[in-house]
């Protein structure tokens, strides 16, 4: 009778026991007339039977029927009662119970079926912990934690609350930001440079395609820390090789990485020092950390390979489940904690000097800019209409702190940086895009050029 740990994450569904890994596969489904197949043995397919692929299950487990006509009778939860089928043939010994990590993309309807599907296959969970609160073992002094994971289709960031323990504050999830949409943009780059260099193109054929795809993880390890890496593939006997810059894989995952240090600037308040914990396979992409670490600020800190999971089996030994199951959203720390001292970075992302308003320019300096629908005398205000839905009185001010450009929110309504709702203030830089209202102001924050020509 032993206890073992999942983390359901789809972009590496894990499961360990005390002492080894039991399983270790991604969310993918082959679906075909004759049979199943779920993990790598699906994914290996991903190029090559496209059609026949479905990668959304976990992150959209719901009941409804499978849009292809030919699967109509099956649904995503059916493909994850397969999966986990899968997990406890290979995995569970009689007695074992299960504790489970979950992802921040799956809802109270989500987890609600995920157990009715345990329960009918009969996979005995003890507990279902916030993946966040999971990895978590350590107490972040001086600092304010989010951490960030990233699945198949998204990209998790979940704001942590240290009041004697890690607990979850806030989660977003950013769509479209997972590995999905980075390994297309890098399967992109890759394979043109194939053809500029060699004249062999991969996506000739669906064969070569998935080598590609199957290629792609180990290149971006040898891209960690070199400034170039070579890619080789051998097609019928003959090899063909080409090189590329590591900043070119970096460019190609730029509109990615943009969404994710967009939703996480806006989650961190102006007076907070960021303490961003990257899960391991966060921290595999080429230049995500470093860019984190220069937008946002703070320090950047990498989990080890499965710290769910393992911080699950350190910490939940005497979770032995029962009728009701609730999602448990804090735990103790079980590490010793870090201490952070990081002066703000008054240059990260570029400070802006004018806070651009219509067809005028104002002027950003230590008093402050408010911004509302009725100006006080005696202060610096932008007033904005007041037949605009979603504007307060004073709404929000700007002002030079401490070297930052600082945006403070006083609405009832909420300001937006990037498109994101702001948690009561703000950083800003140079191109950032403020919008107040609905269906809104926007402001753009620019930098003019000084006197002496910089």
């Amino acid at each position: 009778m032993g206890l073992l740990a999942a983390d359901i994450n789809d972009a590496g569904i894990t499961v360990l026991s005390e002492d080894a890994v039991v399983y270790r596969e991604p969310g993918f489904a082959l679906l075909e007339e004759d049979g199943l197949t779920t993990g790598r043995a699906a994914y290996a397919n991903a190029r090559i039977k496209p059609r026949r692929i479905h990668d959304h299950y976990w992150s959209n487990l719901i009941t409804d029927p499978l849009p292809d006509q030919r699967f109509q009778h099956l649904s995503a939860a059916d493909l994850v009662s397969r999966q986990l089928e899968q997990i406890s043939e290979k995995s569970l010994a009689h007695g074992d119970r299960v504790v489970v990590a979950v992802p921040a993309y799956m809802n109270n309807e989500n987890l609600g079926l995920f157990l009715g599907i345990c329960h009918e296959v009969g996979l005995p969970i003890a507990g279902l912990i916030d993946a966040a609160v999971a990895a978590t073992r350590r107490h972040y002094i001086n600092a304010s934690p989010v951490h960030v994971d990233l699945s198949l289709h998204s990209a998790s960031l979940t704001r942590l609350a240290q009041a004697g323990q890690t607990q979850v504050e806030k989660s977003a999830v950013v769509e479209e930001s997972g590995l999905v949409a980075l390994y297309e943009g890098w399967i992109r780059l890759i394979s043109d440079a194939f053809v500029q260099q060699s004249r062999f193109d991969p996506l000739h054929t669906a064969e070569t395609e998935q080598m590609l795809l199957d290629r792609i993880p180990g290149w971006l390890d040898s891209a960690a820390g070199n400034s170039k890496v070579g890619l080789e593939l051998e097609y019928r006997g003959i090899s063909h090789a080409v090189e590329l810059e590591s900043l070119e894989l970096v460019a190609a995952a730029a509109p990615v990485y943009q969404r994710i240090v967009s939703q996480l600037r806006a989650i961190y308040r102006a007076d907070e020092t960021p303490a961003i914990q990257l899960t391991d396979r966060a921290a595999r992409m080429p230049g995500l950390g470093e860019l984190l670490k220069a937008r946002v600020g703070g320090e950047v800190f990498l989990l080890e390979p499965g710290a769910a999971a393992r911080g699950l089996l350190a910490r939940c030994r005497e979770m032995s489940g029962g009728e009701q199951i609730s999602l448990v959203r804090h735990l103790p720390w079980d590490q010793a904690p870090v201490e952070l001292h990081v002066a703000p970075d008054v240059t990260a992302g570029g400070r802006p000097s004018h806070l651009l308003f219509e067809n005028t320019a104002y002027a950003i300096t230590e008093q402050a800019l408010n911004l509302g629908s009725q100006s006080v005398d005696g202060e610096r205000w932008i007033d904005l209409q007041q037949d605009m839905p979603g504007v307060s009185r004073r709404h929000c001010s700007l002002a030079l702190e401490n070297g930052q450009c600082v945006l403070r929110d006083f609405s009832r309504y909420g300001t937006f940086l990037n498109g994101h709702k702001m948690d009561g203030s703000t950083v800003l830089q140079t191109g950032d895009l403020v919008r107040l209202g609905t269906p809104g102001h926007e402001l753009r924050l620019i930098a003019t050029e000084a006197s002496d020509g910089a």
